[in-house]
């Protein structure tokens, strides 16, 4: 009965995004992508891809398939969609990198692989955001988080098409002077509502549902988080609305970004405030490791936004925007994806291995599937690193920032050991391990023989 409200492919997708992760870090020790390049150079935008697309949005789409019936009340719908649009993605964030590697010079590989694999991503998101829409739509009216959700989705959709035009302009496919104009001076749009918004926003949404599920904290809608809600919808509503301004080439879009990047910065500070309240107000007082850890991710989230203001104010943008963008892909959104994994692969693991028995057998708790002070020596290794590297891009050290990435990737090695041996249970006292008729779950695929997912 527990198990019948599991995701089937979640940890799937989970794996895979690790896997882009581990990857990503690699090409950063190795100084392939910024700040050894440019910004624009192919071998930055191949990285970002990885990272981005690969790790950050698999992350996502994956939580979203087990957290959007429980947002909702609802099943999933069309949830047979999961694993075609799993592999359509990674076909299609493989062929997205090799086409900018290949753009780069290092290999010599046709440049269809960069219409290719937007075609392939799209079509992967695709039918995952209309498996979401739908059981949004049928779940009407939606609870504040579920419409940040919808929100995201409709950033992630704006992504999605920029992608496919500035992938057809780079390979020669397109040739439209209006495509022309977007991938020259709309760049920053495509990473601004990929990041802001499906990334971002989203994780925003969700937070709120997770940190007081986790922490026992009051779960009720407030004036404030209905205005972080507003704030952010009306800021990338602002952004989607200078891609016209951008194609026409008219005057207006440095308005349209200023007002956007001022109903931005309030969001974030009505958020950091409601964020500190749901820690308050908690009922649980020993906090568990990841909702300490998602600390280091909500203090990069207000250290990136002071950062980028400031840079703004003094006129240095164009110099430090790598350093915000860092801090906000690996301290916000890593850092916290991160310490939910460290709550939700234990939490979904005993849902799926010990679920079935409660009540009927012994079984042990959902603490006892992790050992949080292994990990925490981890998360705090992670955080450190990531301040050093956005310190390395501040100064222009590129050997600091590969010394940083270094130790990141250590520690993400080390998280990521972590939950394999919870999912192999290696932390469970042995008396409780697997009392009879119970069955150790796969590592990352689901069990094809049991009946207990739908």
């Amino acid at each position: 009965m527990f198990a019948a409200t599991l995701s089937r492919w979640t940890m799937s997708y989970f794996a895979a995004a690790l896997i882009f992760l581990v990857l990503g870090e690699i090409m950063m020790v190795f100084g392939f992508g910024y700040p050894v390049s440019s910004l624009e150079a192919p071998e930055t935008l191949a990285l970002v891809h990885v990272v981005v697309l690969g790790w950050l949005s698999l992350l996502m789409t994956g939580a979203l398939l087990q957290f959007v019936p429980v947002l909702v009340g609802q099943p999933l719908s069309v949830s047979n969609v999961a694993l075609p649009a799993l592999l359509f993605l990674m076909t299609g964030i493989t062929s997205l990198t090799l086409g900018f590697v290949s753009l780069s010079g290092t290999i010599d590989l046709p440049l269809v692989l960069l219409p290719g694999g937007a075609a392939f991503s799209i079509v992967g998101f695709s039918a995952l955001a209309f498996a979401f829409a739908a059981t949004l739509w049928h779940a009407r009216p939606l609870t504040l988080p579920a419409r940040f959700v919808a929100v995201g989705l409709a950033a992630l959709l704006g992504t999605m098409l920029l992608g496919g035009v500035y992938t057809g302009v780079l390979s020669g496919l397109i040739d439209a002077e209006g495509a022309i104009e977007l991938t020259i001076d709309g760049l920053s749009l495509h990473a601004s509502l990929g990041l802001c918004g499906w990334l971002s926003f989203t994780t925003m949404g969700v937070s709120y549902r997770l940190l007081t599920m986790f922490m026992l904290s009051p779960d009720r809608e407030r004036r404030s988080s209905r205005a972080v809600f507003a704030l952010g919808a009306l800021c990338l509503g602002l952004l989607a609305a200078t891609v016209p301004v951008v194609i026409a080439g008219t005057i207006g879009r440095e308005p349209l970004l200023l007002l956007a990047i001022g109903l931005g910065a309030a969001a974030v500070a009505i958020y950091v405030c409601d964020i500190l309240r749901i820690y308050r107000e908690r009922r649980r007082k020993a906090v568990e490791l990841n909702s300490r850890a998602s600390i280091g991710a909500f203090v990069s989230l207000i250290a990136a936004s002071l950062l980028f203001v400031a840079l703004l104010t003094a006129g240095r943008l164009d110099s430090g925007i790598g350093a915000v963008v860092y801090l906000v892909t690996f301290g916000w959104l890593t850092g916290m994806g991160l310490a939910q994994l460290y709550k939700i692969v234990p939490f979904m693991t005993w849902l799926e291995c010990y679920g079935p028995a409660l009540g009927r057998l012994p079984t042990p708790r959902v603490q006892d599937l992790v050992t949080e002070a292994s990990a925490l020596r981890w998360f705090r290794l992670f955080y450190l690193t990531v301040a050093i590297g956005t310190l390395a891009l501040l100064i222009g050290s590129a050997l600091l920032f590969r010394f940083a990435s270094l130790g990141q990737l250590i520690a993400v090695n080390a998280l990521i050991l972590e939950f394999v041996r919870t999912r192999r249970l290696i932390n469970v006292p042995a008396e409780l391990r697997l009392p009879d008729g119970l069955v150790r779950p796969g590592l990352f695929l689901p069990s094809f023989s049991s009946r207990r997912f739908p």
